[in-house]
Order: C-alpha cells, then structure tokens, then sequence
C-alpha cells in the first residue's frame, strides 16, 4: 500500500452560487466529467449519505458523503478491498470568479493513485465551463470559452 496525495485547481469566471448546484445535483455529473456514465445518492446531499459510481468500464464504486458544507465544500470517500479514497472539493472566492480545489488522498496500490486523478483537470475546466455556460445563459450573455484557466 502507496499513500497518494494530488490537489489541482481551477479559476471559473462563475461564482460558487453557480457551481454548486453542479455539484449537489449528481445526476448532471456526466454533463462535465467525461468518464463518469452516472452518480446515484441515496438520499439528499448531506453527510452521511451513500451512492454509487459508474465510470466506463467498471461496475458502481460506492461512496459515502462525510463533509458536505452548503455552498461551499463537500468531501466523498471510497472503501475498496485494497484503497481508501477520499475526494474533498472546495469552492473559495476569489477576485472575478471562484477557485475550485479538489484534493485527492488515497491509500492503496502503488500506481492506483494517477490513474484515479489523470482525467481530473479536464473534469474541473469542463465543471467551471459548464458553470459560466449556464450562467451566461441565465443572463442571454454568448459564453466566454476563454475564462477557465488553470492555477
């Protein structure tokens, strides 16, 4: 067993208000994370709550919700046979938008650790695109596809 530590983060044009319901929402998952097929809670978005992951090719990885701040943060953790995953996702205001942060911690086969977060930028500017598409288009503004930018 590797202890594995990533964190990454994301600039949005967005503010958090809008990024949120992103997150909450797990069934809009698919819409910004390309190797996600479909999130299941059961129950509301609240610590404590269970659900399961499909991503290409694997069968359902079950999660538990076990930090979940309203608006602002959330964190998920896995217990497989041989790993502990635990995912915590932070939205911080900054000037002009909102820094998303996701910090992976996983405990488990050497190697196991970047194959689990190889596709996580890509997710986090698709996450911040999304958020400024569909704010942008609450307001009937065209989206500024230029906005996201890594940190």
């Amino acid at each position: 067993m590797a202890l594995y530590e990533y964190e990454h983060s994301e600039l949005s044009t967005a503010p958090a208000a809008a990024i949120w319901p992103l997150w909450a929402d797990t069934g809009r998952w698919p819409e910004w994370d390309a190797g996600v097929r479909s999130v299941v809670i059961d129950g509301s978005f609240a610590v404590g709550t269970s659900g399961t992951m499909t991503m290409d090719g694997m069968p359902p990885i079950p999660f538990t919700l076990t930090e979940v701040t309203e608006g602002r943060s959330f964190t998920d953790e896995t217990r497989l046979p041989d790993a502990h995953l635990r995912f915590e996702h932070v939205l911080t205001d900054v000037e002009g938008g909102t820094r998303i942060t996701y910090r992976v911690t996983i405990d488990g086969p050497d190697g196991f650790g970047p194959q689990v977060t190889e596709d996580t930028p890509d997710a986090m500017r698709a996450l911040a695109r999304l958020a400024e598409t569909t704010l942008s288009g609450a307001r009937g503004e065209a989206p500024d596809v230029t906005a996201s930018s890594r940190v």
